[in-house]
Formats: C-alpha cells, structure tokens, sequence
C-alpha cells in the first residue's frame, strides 16, 4: 500500500493505522481487507439501503430499488424471514411478497449489490423475530444457544437459502449481486443469559455459515467476538462515535443499521430522526474508516396481515428516505444523496490513502487521507452540540456548525456540511377519496361469542396464549360456568393478563376491555358486573397484537391470563384453576369470512348503528380509475383487522392514542395491485365500537 507521511506544519497529526491488502484471488469472489470490501479485486465504499420484500409488494420493487439507486445506493440489504417462508414444518413459500430470488434479481437487473441478513433470527419487529412458531413444540428445544434441536433447524434453513441463491448463480462468486451474508443478529445483546450456552454457538454459527461457501463473505452485527473470517459489525445510530471497531486489524468498517427513524409502537411516543444528524454520524463513521454504511430502514413498507411484533404499528419506519407508500421523503432522501456524491468524491484517498488525525479543539477533529500521488481528503468535525466552531486547516478558516462535519475532497474547497440542507422539504398531501359513509353499502355480522359448552378444548387451569393458539390467530377465549347464589347481582371481575389485550363478556355482553402496550405489557382488569342468581356464562377474549421478537429464552415468554378472580359481597373465589373451556379464534376467522368465496358461510344483516364489539363489516366498491397511491382512513374505528379482496392490509387501533391525543396510525396503505377495477370486496373485523360510516378510501400523495 502506499506509504508517506502527509506534512500539515500542526503540531499533533499521527498515523493511525497500516492497511495490508488482500487481493481477491478468484474473479468475481468477494474478500476484504482492513480498508473495505474487495469486489471482482477492487476495493469498494458502498451505502447500502434496507428494504424488506414482504414488507412492500413485487409490484413497487422496481419502484422502490430504483429510487434508492437515483439516492446514491449501491447496494440493498434484506433480512429473510424464516417464518415467513416456512409458516409450518417442512412446508415453504416462496410466492408473492416471499418472492426473494425475484427481488433478488430485480436487485441485480438494477445494477446494484445485495447484502443478505439470513439470520434466520432476526428480530425487525417482525412477529416472533422471524421464527417460526412450530419451533416452540420441538422437543428439548431452547432458542439460540448450543442445543442440537435448535441448531439443527436452523442449520436446514440456512443451507436451503444458501443452496436456493446458488442455484439461481445470485452470488457474486457466480456472477450475482450477493456480496455479502449475515449468520445470526445481535446476539452480543443476550449471549450472557445463556452462560456456557452461548460462546459455542457463536462459534458453530460461524464456522457453520461459512462451510457453505457462499463465496463472499459472513458478517454477524453487534458481536465483538464474531470468530474469524466472519466481520463484526456495529448497528445503531451513532456508529460514528460508538464503534470501537473491528475485532481484527484486517477487517473493514461496517454498519449494518444506520436507523433513519424509529418505528412505532403503541404505548411508545412517536419520535424521528433528522436528516442532519444521519448525515453527521455517516460522514464521521467514513472519516474513522468505515467504507460500508446501510440505512435501516431505507423503505421501512408495511407490516401485512398479522407479521408485526408485539405492539408494533403496522405502519414500518414511515419517517425513512422512502416512505410507507414509495415516495420520496425530503429533505431526509435528498441530503442523504448529496452526501454519498460528496463521500464518494474522496473514495481513492479513503481507499488507498493513507490516513491522520489532527486536534483542531476541544471537540474538535480532522481526519485526512492522503496517497503518495498526493491526492487528499479531509473530514473536519465538530462534535460540539451546543455551538458553531471556527477551525483552522490548511491556513483557511472553516465554520463547523454543531455536531457537523465538513467534506473536503482535496482538503482545499468545502464541497458539503452535514448541517446545512440544500434541498426542499415536501409534504404529504392526503385527497379524500372514496367514501363509505351511506348504511345501506354495508352489510355485517356479529362474531358469536362462546360459552363453556361451545367448546371442546378443556383445562383445569389457565393455559398460555401463545402455547394454544400456536399462532394461528390473535385470539383466545377462555371460558367458564359461574354459580352464584345469592340476592345481590353485582360482583368484581378481577383478570390479571400477561398480554396483550382483554375484551371480558358476561352472558354475551361486554363488561370490560383492558390492554397493555410496548412499555407495559401486562395490565388488571377490575370491573363491576351484574350476575344472574344461578349459573353465569363467563367469556374472555385473550388477544395478542404480535408476538414478541427479542430477549433470550424466547421460548419461554408467556402472553394470556394469569389469574381470574371473582369478588361478591359474600367472598372472593380465585378461579384460575376452574374448569375452563378454549376456543382458539373468531367464528368468522374459522370461516374465512374475509375472502370472497367463502363470505356466504355466514349469514349477513344489513348495517345497523348500534356499533356492537366483535362485529364484521362488508362492503364492495370500484377501485378509482387513476394509478394513484391509496390509504384507508380508520380513523372512525376502534381496534381490529382489515383485508381488501382476501388480503389483509394489516392490523389497525386507531382508539389507541398518543400523548397528544392522536392515533398512533390512522391510514394504512392499500397497495394497488390488492385492488381490481370492479367489485372490491372490503372486509372489517371491529373488536370495539368503531363506525365503518367514517371509513374513506384517500389518495396519497406529496408536495
């Protein structure tokens, strides 16, 4: 590499390092070195944009991948979504929005890398961190750790989308866009609570990833430990100052999640993250000698159907440099472009050069690269939030605004401040659309709930949501037969619930709701009832909103009731352990009363105004002629599930409020292509009271 020693006349400029380069050795393999990434043997700094294939549709892909390009994006980063594509045993799809080797080729038809985060744990606020949930009933099994049962699934997985990439030549060792593979996530953040359990697995995972060999190269994030040659990488957002960096002298700078925003989460106050302090945390974590930064997330999409995690919002990073609904999002996106053609400005110093460290203040630093042929580039920063700094460098004067840095592609001219935005805002403008307030459009029909003698399933005890419903529904009636015998009608219901949401019914009417959220997830439910004297028929709906998708022991988590108690004026009667009887899900679930073919299962009444909980709602319309964007306003409704010619849209609770007294999310995306030019069937599952007549279908669009 080229060596030299660059002549500032300051006092204090050091050399922090020597690169070796390892050449790639085989054309079109992927290596690396200390430096960056080495590609077809050159080396590489890339920006990388996460954009998850099932949270949008094969129909935006091109749309979305092609914007990210336009953003200065050289490659883009997925998860896969074990779950997903093996919802049950030895069963998969790969169809529709699991489509990956289509979007991984549609990646590759752009002219971009790909980076792969097989995991197949993965967190993401997806339900269940991707896992599939039948892993729960396998014998002996424990998540995560050096068990044989675990390993064993996750080895099969692992090697079907290794050997599913292969077959398609997708690597970049085949003449594809993967340049790069993630085994595992995060696991740094809960290895201790497995003790011996946990450094082992952490070795197999490795050596089992790279035996399948892919070609390019293993990377695991927030994992210091990460054994050779798998690269440690740092997720976060302030990578820039945080990351200590590699494990190894010969292992390059990567960051694996770069959070533009943050997602949302009911019970969690919505918060955003600024363009200038992406900018600021890019530009120093390149200065320090990162060559690889990814977005998380670039495109944040849609959580559909029922895939978010526990209490997630089905809304996902909307506040990203492309929205939940593909359009560009300014300032965030066009910043974020003028800073990767200012980086990219100084790649051959960053590369090959040769890099120094100069004080410049208290705060304050430069970071140049210089090569023998005296090419150069500096990076001046202020790390001061509180005030702009004047720094001397190169016998001029430079203004670094706070928590700025300034990029010098010929430690001469200024050519972009990560505090100064050059570009517009734009805004989102919401069109009402069509609306469906006028009765006689809606039909509905009231869910039955059960009594103890419905059901088939028994126990004496209470059993655990999740264990029951193995996820095949959000819902879960416990049930039971109360005697009472006494003169006095009212009593206190007492339900204490490990999560999430509780709706308690007494002789078919609803007595009470109660719920948790992301902070809290257990919660009590205390309410006055009026029994009948003799035999009572006692219904509560357990429902989750996602099942949890982090924190070690995953298979131990227990969601549902805890303790049921009754109080009356003659005593108090735990009921935990009574007779219960279960119903696993809704009638019109069971029925599918959602997709076309099978809405005449039931039978349905005209809309009548009494807005009664547990009710579906019907209604069929024409798609609007234009190729526009569209968002289904809930705002009128409570809580529950919407699906649009037999998909679902996703999970909604727009009674759920912010701080401030807003929905958490009041419109949710409806993707063209779920909709037909003619006799749309819209279908609604309302848990609370909500009103369909204020439901519209509005246009989406910016300005």
């Amino acid at each position: 590499m080229e060596k030299g020693m660059l002549v500032l006349g300051f006092v204090a400029v050091m050399v922090v390092g020597v690169v070796v380069v390892v050449e790639s050795s085989v054309e079109g393999e992927v290596s690396y070195d200390g430096r960056s990434l080495i590609i077809n043997g050159q080396r590489k700094l890339l920006f990388s944009a996460s954009i998850h294939y099932p949270r949008s549709t094969p129909e935006m892909w091109g749309s979305l991948i092609g914007k990210a390009k336009e953003g200065g994006v050289d490659v883009i980063q997925t998860y896969v979504f074990w779950n997903l594509h093996e919802p049950e045993k030895g069963q998969y799809d790969f169809s529709g929005r699991a489509d990956i080797v289509r979007f991984i080729k549609e990646i590759q038809a752009h002219g971009l890398y790909a980076s792969l985060r097989i995991g197949p744990f993965i967190e993401a606020e997806w339900n269940y961190g991707g896992l599939p949930f039948w892993l729960h009933d396998v014998p002996g099994i424990v998540y995560r750790c050096d068990n044989e049962p675990f390993k064993v699934h996750m080895q099969n997985f692992t090697t079907k989308i290794v050997n599913m990439m292969k077959s398609e030549n997708l690597y970049a060792s085949q003449g594809g866009p993967i340049i790069l593979s993630q085994i595992e996530n995060e696991y740094e953040m809960v290895e201790h609570a497995f003790h011996e359990k946990g450094p082992p697995y952490v070795r197999w995972a490795a050596q089992m990833a790279v035996a399948l060999q892919t070609g390019v190269p293993w990377m695991m994030c927030k994992q210091y430990d990460a054994p050779d040659p798998v690269i440690n990488t740092c997720n976060g957002m302030k990578c820039g100052v945080s990351f200590p960096g590699p494990n190894s002298p010969n292992k390059p700078w990567l960051w694996t999640e770069n959070w533009t925003t943050w997602y949302r989460a009911y019970g969690k106050e919505p918060e955003t993250r600024s363009a200038l302090d992406i900018a600021f945390q890019v530009a120093l974590f390149v200065a320090r000698n990162g060559t690889f930064v990814n977005y998380y997330m670039y495109h944040g999409g849609t959580n559909f159907g029922r895939t978010t995690s526990a209490f997630t919002t089905t809304s996902y990073y909307d506040d990203a440099p492309l929205d939940e609904y593909g359009f560009i999002r300014l300032p965030k996106w066009g910043h974020l472009k003028e800073l990767h053609e200012a980086i990219k400005s100084c790649s051959n110093p960053i590369l090959f050069g040769t890099q120094f460290t100069l004080s410049l203040g208290q705060q304050q630093m430069g970071y140049i690269y210089q090569r023998n042929s005296g090419e150069c580039a500096a990076f001046l920063v202020n790390q001061d939030d509180t005030k702009s700094v004047d720094v001397i460098f190169h016998n001029s004067s430079h203004e670094l605004g706070p928590s700025s840095v300034s990029i010098l592609p010929d430690c001469k001219n200024v050519v972009f401040n990560t505090a100064k935005v050059n570009v517009r805002n734009n805004t989102r403008l919401i069109t009402t659309g069509k609306k469906f307030n006028e009765s006689e459009m809606w039909q509905e029909f009231k869910d039955i709930i059960p009594t103890f003698a419905d059901t088939s399933m028994r126990s004496k005890t209470l059993l655990e949501h999740m264990n029951t419903t193995k996820d095949m529904s959000d819902y879960l009636w416990y049930t039971f037969s109360y005697q009472h015998e006494s003169s006095n009608s009212k009593a206190v219901l007492s339900v204490r619930s490990a999560g999430h949401v509780l709706h308690a019914f007494v002789n078919g009417a609803l007595v009470g709701s109660g719920n948790g959220n992301h902070e809290k997830v257990n919660f009590t439910l205390d309410n006055t009832i009026t029994l009948n004297n003799g035999s009572n028929n006692i219904s509560l709906l357990s429902v989750t909103v996602g099942l949890p998708d982090s924190g070690a022991f995953l298979e131990r988590k227990a969601l549902g009731l805890r303790r049921v108690r009754i109080h009356d004026i003659q005593n108090s009667k735990d009921l935990s352990n009574h007779r219960w009887g279960y119903q696993v899900g809704l009638s019109g679930e069971k029925l599918q009363i959602y997709l076309d073919h099978s809405s005449s299962n039931v039978q349905w009444r005209n809309f009548t105004s009494s807005n009664n909980p547990l009710t579906w709602y019907k209604i069929r319309f024409d798609a609007p002629t234009k190729n526009e964007s569209f968002g289904l306003n809930l705002g009128s409704m409570g809580k529950g599930e919407v699906w649009i010619n037999g998909q679902s849209i996703g999970r909604y609770w727009a009674s759920f409020l912010t701080s401030q007294g807003s929905p958490y999310q009041t419109w949710y995306h409806v993707p063209r292509s779920f909709l037909q030019p003619k006799d749309n069937l819209l279908v609604i599952l309302e848990e609370q009271n909500g009103s369909p007549l204020g439901i519209s279908l509005d246009i989406i669009s910016t300005i």
